[in-house]
C-alpha cells in the first residue's frame, strides 16, 4: 500500500533580485518518512522550508503541505506541523515545563502531554532548571520536545545536531526514528552526511539551488560505487584492499578455502563521496 503523500513541491524557483537562489525544486514526502535534504551552506535548504511553511514566497511553482497550497496557508497549518531551526529560541527565565505549558496552551494541548515529551527528550529530571541554565544538548532537545508537543503531522529539522556532542546527537537520532515509526514526517535539512544516511529513507542532494540527485542513502552510493574494491583483513593482521577482477577473485576464494580472512569489507562510497562525484565539490566546500 503506497504511503500517503504530505508535502509535494512541484518546479520551486526562488529569485532574489539577480540571484536565483532555487531552481525547478520537485519533491515529495510520504507519512512516516525522513526525506534528507542535503547540502551546504547556501544551498537553498532554508530557503525551501521557509517556502513550505508559507515564511516565504516563490518566484514560481507550487508547494502543496498537507493538502494546502503554501502560498495560502494561515496560522492554523502550525497546529499539524513542528519546526525546529536555527533560530527557535526559549523562554531563558522560564524553567523546562514553563516553556512548554506556554506552547501547550497556545496549541491547546493537555497539560498531561508536557510529561510525555518531557520523558521522551530525556529532560524528566531538568522540569524545574530554567531554560537559560541548560546545557546546548538539553536547549536543543527542549526545542524538539516543543515542536513535537501536539504530535504533528510534519515535523522540519533544520540542522538539528549542528554542534552537539556525539552521545547527545545519538539521543536525537533515536528519538527521531522513534517519531518517525509512529507515523510522523520528518523534513530534514543537513550536511551531515553520516547523520543523513543513519537516519534518511531517501536524500535529496541539493547543490547551486538544484536537486543534482536523490534516493536512498544506499541507492545512491551503490549507483556511484564505480570501482568496486575490498578490504580485507587476513589472519596475520595484514590489510589489503583489492579491485574486483577475475584474478582478485581467484585471490580471495583461495584466502577463504585456508580459513586466512578474519574479515572482509566491501567499499562502497559514502555519501560525502557521492556528493563530490556528483558536484566535483566537497560538501563543506
Amino acid at each position: 500500500m503506497e504511503q500517503k503523500i504530505l508535502l509535494k513541491l512541484s518546479h520551486i524557483s526562488k529569485r532574489y533580485k539577480t540571484e536565483l537562489a532555487l531552481k525547478d525544486i520537485s519533491i515529495t514526502l510520504h507519512k512516516g518518512e525522513i526525506l534528507g535534504f542535503l547540502g551546504p551552506s547556501g544551498a537553498g535548504k532554508t530557503t525551501v522550508i521557509k517556502i513550505i511553511t508559507g515564511q516565504l514566497h516563490q518566484t514560481s511553482g507550487e508547494a502543496m503541505i498537507l493538502g494546502t497550497n503554501s502560498a495560502n496557508i494561515d496560522a492554523s497549518i502550525y497546529e499539524n506541523i513542528g519546526v525546529v531551526s536555527d533560530n527557535s529560541g526559549l523562554y531563558d527565565k522560564m524553567t523546562v515545563w514553563q516553556n512548554l505549558a506556554v506552547f501547550a496552551k497556545i496549541l491547546n494541548v493537555p497539560s498531561g502531554r508536557i510529561k510525555e515529551v518531557l520523558k521522551q527528550t530525556g529532560l524528566s529530571e531538568h522540569s524545574k532548571k530554567q531554560a537559560g541554565k541548560l546545557s546546548k544538548g538539553q536547549a536543543q532537545r527542549l526545542v524538539l520536545a516543543r515542536a513535537v508537543l501536539h504530535k504533528p503531522r510534519i515535523l522540519f529539522l533544520d540542522e538539528p545536531t549542528s554542534g552537539l556532542d556525539p552521545s547527545t546527537a545519538l539521543e536525537i537520532h533515536k528519538m527521531l526514528l522513534d517519531l518517525k515509526e509512529e507515523g510522523m514526517a520528518i523534513f530534514l535539512t543537513t550536511h551531515n552526511m553520516d547523520e543523513a544516511t543513519k537516519l534518511c529513507d531517501r536524500v535529496a542532494l541539493l547543490y547551486d539551488g538544484n536537486i543534482v540527485e536523490i534516493g536512498t542513502p544506499k541507492e545512491l552510493c551503490l549507483k556511484y560505487n564505480h570501482n568496486k574494491k575490498y578490504k580485507i583483513l587476513l589472519e596475520d593482521n595484514k590489510e589489503i584492499l583489492l579491485e574486483q577482477t577475475p584474478e582478485n577473485a581467484d585471490k580471495i576464494s583461495g584466502w577463504m578455502k585456508q580459513n586466512l580472512i578474519q574479515c572482509i569489507h566491501s567499499c562502497e562510497p559514502t555519501l560525502e563521496n557521492v556528493f563530490l562525484q556528483v558536484t566535483g565539490k566537497p560538501i563543506d566546500a
